[in-house]
């Protein structure tokens, strides 16, 4: 028999009181505002069941409402401060919309629009091996730096260097360092019952497994030098959006 379909909610969360870049979540970004590339994206994975905006902001809600975004409420001021974490908006929308339908889901995903280059197949298998893992609380998006940060190094008072990872020194050449990833903010998927159980920061608490995305994929775009960046790899067509074309006809 079948397995039936697991029930994915995604969410885009989109604050407008951006800092590094300001307006950064409706900056034209290869021709669409950059929260479009998340709408358009969740459109085109079966995976997930329903795709909620979550925002304080009614620019960015007029805005996503033009991609047919699906905006059920606005965020309270108390989730849409500098300082507010991620994790307490993430559990805010799961519990609104899960009270508004009246049913549970069972897997949490987080679309950050600043990381806008993940493909179809990374949600896909991403959530077929967290279900195929019953011990693990979520899967995280990885990739690989290239620089490896073991070779870095911290100053101590006087001047003197210290390695930022003890021991590290002992590696003579780059061939020999073991590998080291970096979260990259491209994907996230929580079970929900650890989203309702774990109030405080969820890097905290739980087991994950990695989902290893290239690090061209894996761009963060959070100021301006990033954006440009970012800019630049799609200019030359080393990243490609498929669902620019759906987009055209908006």
């Amino acid at each position: 028999m079948k397995d039936k379909r697991p029930l994915l909610l995604a969410v885009i969360p989109a604050r407008g009181g951006s800092k590094g870049l300001p307006g950064k979540n409706m900056r034209s970004f290869a021709g669409l505002p950059l929260i479009a590339h998340s709408i358009l994206f969740a459109r085109m994975c079966p995976e997930i069941e329903r795709t909620i905006v979550s925002t304080d902001s009614a620019g960015i809600r007029d805005a996503a409402l033009r991609y047919d975004a699906d905006i059920p409420f606005l965020r309270p001021a108390p989730l849409a401060q500098d300082d507010t974490p991620m994790w307490p908006v993430l559990r805010h929308a799961l519990a609104e919309t899960e009270r508004e339908e009246g049913r549970s889901y069972e897997f949490l995903l987080l679309l950050d629009p600043t990381s806008p280059a993940r493909e179809p197949a990374d949600i896909r298998e991403a959530l077929k091996r967290l279900r195929s893992n019953t011990e693990a609380s979520g899967i995280i998006g990885v990739s690989e730096p290239s620089f490896n940060p073991l070779w870095h190094c911290v100053v101590e008072e006087g001047g003197w260097m210290r390695d930022l990872v003890p021991g590290a020194g002992e590696f003579a050449r780059r061939q020999d360092v073991p590998r080291v990833f970096r979260v990259n903010g491209s994907l996230y998927i929580w079970r929900t019952e650890f989203v309702r159980k774990v109030e405080d920061s969820w890097k905290n608490r739980g087991r994950y497994l990695i989902y290893e995305i290239p690090e061209i994929r894996a761009m963060s775009i959070d100021d301006a030098f990033q954006f440009e960046q970012a800019e630049l790899l799609v200019k030359q067509g080393m990243i490609r959006f498929p669902w620019l074309c759906e987009a055209k006809a908006v």
